[in-house]
């Protein structure tokens, strides 16, 4: 059996993040979203047709031709119309029965062997918003009906992007329309689709991790770091360091004394941690960061090559990579209201429905000594923030 992955869009809800990298390379508990769906995978399936277009060759570099076992062949979507005409790109390329994934969230293993065991099937979480959602209407365990954002109440089953098709969809695809915001609509062709067919809703509830904005990394984070249970440490670790709960330490990464590290925690490799540094649970650091004297890390995803110097607080917030966080720098995570911090996205002010979020650095990013960030707040790749002199 084969899977599609739809992974070319470029995701312009997570800047400032995928204005280095394309969405699926952005990485959960130091892996990336694509290989968190790929290690689902295998086994289940023995070759990915992987449709890619947004910097579609830093993904070819990643992953490369194969992955543990499992064939990858690329292609290329050049003008992103919507997961209809992603899909449609991979006719030819598979046969019979195959699966569909996005390839910017994460599905668990569990809901993929359940998926396989139909010939026809969508995937569905049930919310308490759906007139945020597209939502899939059901009777008897079938899809019956689709309503995008429906202003009524129809059903609380959202849908979650992953699917059992075969290459009947093809002919139902090359049928659309546009929808009214421009693109070709996976979700109403199988929805038309399943008018003549049984297509099955499988319940998606605990086993999908969807990334549509920043703050979504962060929760997925938790998410996968709760299921950590055990502690393996392959670098070194001085005496009077503090390790409690599940904490993973990479190859060459030094501990220095006085550090305390509640787990779940993931640090890479290479990496230099203290001393006297509190990371706290929910953090993953990626490979050759520097954490320094005095610094507290919270439930934060801090990317590979980062430096968070002396004497800083980074809560609730993802760091990119090779960001030099200046001594001093505090990254703010509550709002003196208590509501829920908003954040900027395309222009428009977006409710994260977090009471706790701070800041999201792009790469390559310096900040100055004593920087304080409000929650919520953003920073382009490259940019610096000022230090006054006297």
């Amino acid at each position: 059996m084969k899977a599609v992955v739809l992974a070319a869009g470029k995701s312009t809800r997570m800047y400032p993040l995928t204005l280095t990298r394309p969405k699926p390379l952005l990485e959960v508990a130091n892996k990336p979203i694509l290989q968190h769906n790929l290690e689902s995978l295998s086994g289940l399936i023995d070759e990915v047709i992987l449709v890619v277009g947004y910097r579609k060759e830093m993904i070819k570099e990643k992953f490369g031709e194969e992955f543990n076992g499992i064939k990858l062949t690329y292609v290329e979507q050049r003008e992103q119309l919507g997961t209809g005409h992603a899909l449609l790109h991979a006719e030819g390329y598979v046969s019979g029965r195959f699966l569909v994934l996005m390839g910017d969230d994460i599905y668990s293993r569990k809901l993929l062997e359940e998926c396989v065991e139909h010939d026809l099937c969508v995937t569905a979480h049930r919310v308490n918003d759906p007139e945020r959602f597209g939502v899939w209407i059901e009777k008897e365990g079938k899809v019956c009906g689709f309503a995008e954002k429906p202003k009524e109440f129809v059903s609380d089953l959202a849908n979650t992007g992953c699917y059992v098709l075969d290459e009947e969809i093809f002919q139902e695809i090359k049928k659309l329309e546009k929808s009214p915001r421009g693109e070709y609509e996976l979700n109403e062709a199988v929805n038309s689709l399943a008018k003549s067919r049984d297509v099955y809703v499988v319940n998606a509830d605990g086993c999908w991790f969807p990334v549509s904005y920043p703050w979504n990394l962060l929760e997925a984070n938790e998410k996968i770091l709760e299921n950590l249970n055990e502690t393996k440490i392959e670098g070194e670790v001085e005496e009077h360091v503090k390790i409690k709960g599940p904490v993973v330490i990479g190859k060459g990464t030094l501990v220095k004394s006085g550090a305390y590290i509640k787990g779940p925690v993931v640090i890479g490799k290479n990496c230099r941690i203290g001393p006297n540094c509190f990371i706290r649970p929910c953090t993953s650091i990626g490979n050759n960061c520097r954490i320094g004297n005095g610094v507290e890390v919270k439930n934060s995803i801090v990317m590979h090559g980062s430096k968070i110097n002396h004497l800083s607080y980074i809560g609730d917030s993802i760091i990119g990579c090779n960001v030099n966080i200046g001594g001093g720098t505090i990254i703010a995570n509550l709002r003196h209201d208590g509501q829920t911090v908003k954040s900027f996205v395309k222009g428009e002010k977006i409710d994260t429905l977090r009471r706790k979020f701070g800041a999201v650095i792009g790469d390559n990013v310096k900040t100055g000594v004593n920087t304080v960030f409000y929650p919520g707040r953003k920073i382009w790749p490259g940019r610096f923030t000022s230090v006054s002199y006297t």
